[in-house]
């Protein structure tokens, strides 16, 4: 039987094979150390994150000494085979994975992807640096800056007068910009960056520095803009 732990890990992108799903995704694997996840099949190529010892993952397919496994934003990653075990359950999901994506997708989940790697950054007032601390409109600065070669303005007010406006919560992709209206201060205070599934990363006071949220109703009242590219 698939204990409740598996259940829990996978439940925001996926349902266990029998629950009424529709379309095989993977299999339930399991990391037997703590590893990473890489842009490519190669631990030369980007990271992503570390994951811990135990963490569930979904395994998409092989490729090599990797194996190919589903991100939480929809895209994939790599992990080493040796350091994965393949567990006997399938996971399925309502709406198969997407193959391929334009260019433009790509980019944005590979922004979206980076933002996840630095989950656990500390949070800093007006900082630029994940090594010392980042703040939330200098966090989506560096993401765009690193990845795409976009230099937005430093802060969120000014980045959300930048890029292609989207208006409707439907039509977000991994990548766009996501602005908060602070009613304390009359203007907007906060962003972060979609990542796909009502998910987006961003570097949180709140949270002591960069964290994934939901983008609950709480957030979806404070929302002003979104926006995509510069």
């Amino acid at each position: 039987m698939l204990s409740f732990r598996a259940i829990s890990a996978l439940a925001a992108v996926c349902t266990v094979a029998g629950a009424n799903a529709q379309v095989v995704i993977g299999r339930l694997a399991e990391a037997l150390k703590p590893t990473r996840i890489y842009a490519s099949p190669s631990t030369h190529s980007r990271s992503y994150y570390r994951v811990p010892a135990y963490q569930y993952l979904v395994v998409n397919s092989t490729s090599g000494n990797f194996v190919r496994v589903l991100l939480q934003n929809g895209t994939f990653g790599y992990a080493p085979q040796s350091a994965v075990v393949e567990l006997p359950y399938k996971v399925t999901s309502s709406s198969p994975v997407a193959r391929s994506a334009p260019e433009e997708s790509r980019a944005g989940n590979a922004i979206a992807n980076y933002g996840l790697s630095f989950q656990g950054t500390p949070y800093k007032w007006g900082g630029t640096s994940v090594n010392s601390g980042i703040d939330c409109s200098g966090f989506v600065q560096k993401l765009y800056g690193d990845v795409a070669g976009i230099r937005l303005p430093r802060t969120a007010a000014e980045q959300a007068l930048v890029g292609e406006p989207v208006t409707r919560l439907e039509n977000l992709v991994p990548g766009d910009r996501l602005y908060f209206w602070d009613s304390k201060r009359g203007k907007i205070g906060h962003t972060g960056v979609y990542i796909g599934r009502g998910m987006f990363v961003h570097s949180s006071h709140g949270h002591g520095g960069v964290a994934t949220d939901y983008l609950t109703a709480k957030w979806q009242r404070i929302l002003w803009a979104a926006r995509r590219g510069a």
